[in-house]
């Protein structure tokens, strides 16, 4: 949580985005072979390391002062909605999603299987960036507030 980054240029921050992405996918994939849910060890773990490696490459951000308008719309952009943008875009959740409200039909159940993990991800990824921009607020020196009887 440094307050001075390094400038990357473009194609290595992509790339760098590229290679969480991918990490990501496999975490994913894996939980869900296994049937097991991302809030348990080891996906949830491996999974908050992941985050703290986007957030030390800056690619997550503070999406208390984000708007969607103001989001990057390409894979650089690892906050929640980034996220979720990127990997259904990859699985083909978006394409899924759309055919079926327009059918009026369930999607598939790999499809929803996949949903239910990127709602997940999306929940953590949000709960750790809100706390993780919120750290210094809440572990202020607090000796000049507390009172000596």
């Amino acid at each position: 949580m440094s307050d001075q980054q390094v400038p990357v240029s473009p194609e290595v921050r992509a790339t760098v985005a590229r290679t969480i992405l991918g990490s990501l996918e496999t975490l994913l994939d894996e939980a869900k072979a296994a049937t097991k849910p991302l809030e348990v060890d080891p996906y949830r773990s491996r999974l908050f390391e992941i985050f703290v490696t986007a957030d030390g490459a800056g690619l997550i951000g503070d999406e208390r002062s984000t708007s969607i308008n103001e989001a990057d719309t390409d894979e650089t952009n690892l906050s929640a909605d980034g996220l979720c943008r990127s990997l259904a875009r990859r699985w083909g959740l978006d394409m899924a999603a759309r055919d079926s409200a327009a059918q009026q039909t369930k999607l598939p159940p790999d499809q929803l299987e996949r949903m239910r993990l990127l709602w997940s991800l999306m929940r953590m990824w949000m709960e750790w960036n809100y706390a993780w921009c919120r750290w210094d607020e809440f572990h202020k020196d607090n000796t000049t507030t507390q009172q000596v009887d």
